[in-house]
């Protein structure tokens, strides 16, 4: 409860600052403030407002308007209350665009029960769900994360580089989570690997004994973690490392995050993962922009304040703040052809859509929209090497 009371007293203050000024544009920032990714979604607003801030101080949005976040929680896990948020940012709040949600679970039901109704657009940084490439959007949504889909064959082709011959999988029982075990275990098998055993968890539970010991009984070379860093996937990882059962874990970017080496630390040491991440350009200039705002090493930053960063172009290029008006937009400044334009460069890009010209936006994560929204994305493989994550490289 004090969590939950904690997290609606920052969506109040942001939401105060949106009504002192009549002139400015709200955008949403729906994230996952209280539930399973809770470290991470402080990470990934800053980023997004970040981007805010920028234009703001610019001065150059649709003739000088500044651009305030009003923020709210989807929980990540919990579809009606995102649901709820959701619809009180458009009816109560008045914003014009949502960044996020987070999580796959609940940016789909956002997507159907809020954004399509009311024909708002969402950019999400990190529903990564393959289920979302084929929902209905009326092209509506976009997302600045790849799918699971290219993750799953990533996360494959590591395995196999390393000589991992078997894997148990365990996955959270949700969209994210089932929509990732299945893709992975397609992948890996197409390249020549045997999963023993595909086996779901539920969060929030304090004993993870008989899951460990199904994954245990089932054997594997190595046992893939597809939950989250803060809830049930790490219980699944400790009562793997309490038992003996493995001691050798891959963890897709659900569970990569700093408390994964404050829980576990070297006890996982040989343990390797990847989230999405490029070493571009953009990315050391957005390291260089953040400064210690946030932990920049966290994910989903710079994939939030690439999501930011297109609407608020997209609203330019198409001189108006509407949804309808401006959806068309979003590939437009994010692809070729046009000015290169990175973290940092959001004025200079303003002023080349108010003055007539293109812009191909590449951001903090070399952005690319494909297929209607998809990100292509890229992926930074890590390895668990005395208690840190270190990267490997970049795929």
């Amino acid at each position: 409860m004090k969590k939950l009371l904690m997290a609606t007293a920052a969506t109040a203050l942001v939401g105060g600052a949106a009504y002192a000024d009549d002139h400015a544009i709200k955008l949403g920032t729906i994230l996952g403030y209280t539930g399973p990714i809770e470290s991470l979604t402080p990470h990934m607003a800053g980023g997004a407002e970040l981007a805010m801030e920028e234009v703001s101080a610019s001065g150059l949005l649709l003739g000088g308007k500044s651009v305030v976040s009003v923020r709210a929680d989807s929980t990540c896990v919990d579809s009606a209350a995102a649901t709820a948020a959701a619809e009180r940012l458009i009816t109560s709040d008045g914003v014009k665009g949502l960044m996020g949600p987070d999580c796959s679970g609940v940016t789909g039901a956002v997507l159907a029960n809020v954004a399509l109704p009311n024909g708002i657009v969402m950019i999400s940084p990190s529903a990564t769900s393959p289920g979302l490439s084929t929902a209905e959007d009326n092209g509506l949504f976009f997302r600045t994360a790849p799918s699971d889909a290219r993750q799953s064959d990533v996360m494959a082709a590591i395995l196999k580089e390393n000589g991992v011959g078997s894997v148990a999988v365990t996955y959270t029982n949700n969209d994210y989570g089932k929509g990732m075990a299945d893709a992975f275990k397609a992948a890996f098998e197409a390249a020549g690997g045997e999963v023993t055993i595909v086996a779901s968890h539920e969060d929030g539970k304090a004993d993870y004994t008989a899951e460990v010991g199904a994954l245990a009984s089932a054997g594997g070379d190595v046992l893939v973690v597809a939950g989250y860093v803060d809830q049930g996937g790490a219980g699944i990882v400790r009562g793997a490392l309490d038992t003996g059962a493995f001691d050798t874990f891959h963890f897709p970017d659900g569970m990569i995050g700093s408390n994964l080496e404050a829980n576990f630390g070297s006890d996982i040491d040989g343990s390797t993962g990847q989230v999405p991440g490029t070493d571009s350009p953009g990315a050391a200039t957005f390291a260089e922009l953040v400064g210690d705002k946030f932990d920049v090493t966290s994910p989903y930053t710079g994939e939030s304040y690439d999501a930011a960063a297109l609407i608020m172009l997209a609203m330019q290029a198409a001189g108006s703040a509407e949804p309808g008006d401006y959806v068309s937009k979003v590939e437009m400044v994010a692809n070729a052809p046009g000015e290169k334009i990175y973290p940092g460069e959001l004025a200079k890009g303003l002023q080349i859509l108010a003055d007539g010209g293109d812009i191909d936006y590449v951001g903090a994560t070399a952005v690319e929209l494909v297929d209607g929204g998809e990100a292509a994305g890229s992926y930074r493989e890590i390895k668990i090497e005395g208690g840190k994550m270190v990267t490997v490289q970049y795929r």
